[in-house]
């Protein structure tokens, strides 16, 4: 089986749209591979996964599932048809009747890490501050002002919910730790990734390296793509 086979399909976390993978994109592309960003709604977990699986059923062939931060928990509960490896970066993997928040709140939070709350309507927003001091405390100040002026606010219903049996109890999976993370602790990582038994990268990058280290994330989704080529 060839690259040009595998369809890559990523899922953008809390306080993020698609075009936080941008750089992610233009590199996978460059070396022909399929690859396209979900839009999820962040309006309920199940709402996300629905839409994820929107995209999934987009593609051809088999599949390489990447999920950013709260994504991780969407990407674990898609149609398991055609899916073959899930990769994880810096991102939340609940195991079976947890809820995101159960992980989210597993230690006490980092010192610069934001307190969140929800607005009157249920969804939580990050205040321009949150953005550079935890959520990408390595980006541009450009790049950060894109990333506050294109987010998209999570609902409590995204992370109060148990979910299902996950997908990585049953595809083989990819794990991207942040050494630099302070919105998901690095531990609390480390904790995901073990139980999981993925296959882990760490780097001293932060929370948001789809954006400020974009190779680490791309060489670990080639590593998913190649387990399946053989190359």
């Amino acid at each position: 089986m060839a690259i040009k086979d595998v369809s890559v399909v990523l899922a953008h976390g809390a306080w993020a749209d698609g075009s936080s993978w941008a750089r992610v994109i233009t590199a996978l592309k460059a070396d022909a591979i399929k690859v396209m960003a979900a839009p999820l709604p962040l309006t309920s977990l199940a709402d996300d996964v629905a839409a994820l699986n929107r995209s999934l059923d987009r593609t051809e062939g088999p599949i390489v599932v990447a999920g950013h931060a709260y994504a991780g928990a969407v990407i674990a509960l898609v149609r398991p048809e055609r899916v073959k490896a899930l990769v994880y970066v810096t991102a939340l993997a609940p195991d079976e009747g947890e809820k995101v928040a159960d992980v989210f709140y597993r230690l006490e939070p980092h010192p610069q890490a934001p307190k969140l709350s929800p607005d009157s309507n249920g969804l939580i927003w990050l205040s321009e501050a949150a953005f550079a001091t935890a959520f990408a405390p390595n980006a541009s100040s450009d790049d950060r002002a894109v990333l506050m002026a294109v987010q998209r606010p999570i609902s409590l219903e995204c992370i109060t919910v148990p979910v299902g049996r996950p997908l990585w109890k049953d595809v083989p999976s990819w794990f991207l730790v942040a050494e630099g993370d302070r919105m998901i602790l690095p531990e609390t990582q480390r904790y995901m990734a073990a139980r999981m038994k993925a296959k882990v990268k760490a780097h001293a990058v932060d929370h948001t390296p789809i954006v400020t280290a974009p190779r680490f994330v791309v060489d670990t989704i080639r590593d998913a793509i190649r387990s399946i080529t053989g190359d």
